[in-house]
């Protein structure tokens, strides 16, 4: 062991004094621009040692430039994406504001061209039974609303007022399938009464008509006044479709002309109807 160790620091020592050796050579010798070449040797190596430094600095500050703009662009586009989102609700608030004033104008302009006196009143919710349709109105007894009072919007006639509260009240929609309404035919003057739907398919269907009467697919149906409750001639729907029935009556399906499911606004008629109260009619 102690021959191998003495060859081996030999073998280094030898190695040392021959790189040493050649350093003080290359000291000495001149390359051909007068610089030693140590010199040359050396700043060949610093300089490539400077150079994949200074890459590799250079990349890490382009990468880290690039992240942060990566950040800051993330950021921007978080923003647009917030202002965006902020300006289609305004937008959609804005609309629905406009539209509500449309709709508030039109109620307006409806209710002074009728003869009969009203109350304007908002939908504030709807039945949530699909078997009793009803909606509830902002206005009660304290306004002077009363059971059986007509409720109407431009569209056509909304229902009645079946439940009062102080401040609310309860409205039977015409399309419930326990409503009724007396009814005639405008062109014809062919008179029966609309009852609600009872098959779910939003139709009214018009009743007690004679199989020979006069009625057609597209005729105007309005209310006849014959009931007590709704005043004559306000707009109930459009026949959809008239058939022969087994009996002496006509089927008879009339699309309302109120869209039920759209009611915001309605006016709710305080003037007494001058008819009494038709049978059956509920």
């Amino acid at each position: 062991m102690a021959v191998t160790d003495i060859r081996q620091r030999t073998a280094v020592l030898f190695i040392a004094v021959m790189l040493g050796h050649i350093l003080l050579i290359s000291a000495q010798v001149n390359s051909k621009n007068g610089v030693p070449l140590l010199e040359v040797v050396t700043f060949g190596v610093f300089s490539e040692v400077q150079r994949a430094a200074s890459a590799l600095t250079g990349g890490v500050r382009r990468a880290w430039s690039g992240y942060i703009g990566l950040r800051e662009v993330r950021g921007e586009n978080d923003q647009l994406k917030r202002q965006l989102a902020e300006l289609q609700v305004q937008f959609q608030q804005d609309h629905a504001a406009a539209e509500h004033a449309q709709q508030l104008e039109g109620l307006l302009g409806f209710q002074k061209q009728i003869e009969v006196q009203t109350i304007a009143a908002g939908v504030i919710g709807a039945g949530a039974s699909p078997d009793f349709r009803t909606a509830t109105i902002d206005k009660g007894s304290s306004a002077g609303l009363k059971a059986n009072m007509a409720v109407i919007a431009p569209m056509g006639v909304v229902g009645r007022i079946v439940t009062l509260a102080p401040r609310a009240a309860k409205v039977q929609l015409l399309i419930d399938r326990n409503a009724g309404a007396g009814a005639l035919v405008e062109r014809s003057r062919t008179q029966g009464v609309i009852l609600g739907s009872s098959a779910g398919d939003g139709l009214l269907r018009m009743e007690y008509v004679s199989g020979v009467a006069d009625v057609k697919a597209g005729d105007t149906i309005v209310t006849s006044g014959i009931d007590g409750i709704y005043p004559k001639g306000f707009l109930i729907g459009t026949v959809e479709s008239v058939d022969r029935g087994a009996g002496i009556y006509k089927i008879i399906r009339v699309r309302p002309a109120v869209d039920f499911n759209r009611l915001e606004e309605v006016l709710v008629v305080t003037t007494p109807s001058q008819a009494n109260p038709a049978e059956g009619v509920s």
